[in-house]
């Protein structure tokens, strides 16, 4: 998982179009925080996928009982520090 402008800094993607696969976007307002957002991923069928939710709200706990797990914001961007072909 990566930000936009993580991937635009990393040069994996541009400012104005989706990002390349194995990279898919997030639907999400801009200016999210995950002080208030979490960002979750879970795999599915050998695919990672992922969605943002508003924290401590009945949606966020209902993805974490259905296998979503967090991903720590460290964890955020970590593939392009290794390899700009990892997703994760």
């Amino acid at each position: 998982m990566a930000t936009r402008r993580q991937l635009v800094a990393a040069g994996v993607a541009a400012n104005d179009t989706p990002p390349p696969r194995p990279w898919l976007a997030i639907q999400g307002p801009g200016d999210a925080s995950t002080l208030w957002y979490a960002v979750l991923r879970k795999r599915v069928r050998g695919v990672v996928i992922g969605t943002l939710s508003i924290r401590h709200c009945a949606h966020h706990a209902s993805l974490l009982e259905t296998g979503w797990e967090e991903v720590p914001v460290s964890d955020i961007g970590a593939a392009l520090r290794g390899s700009k072909d990892q997703a994760m």
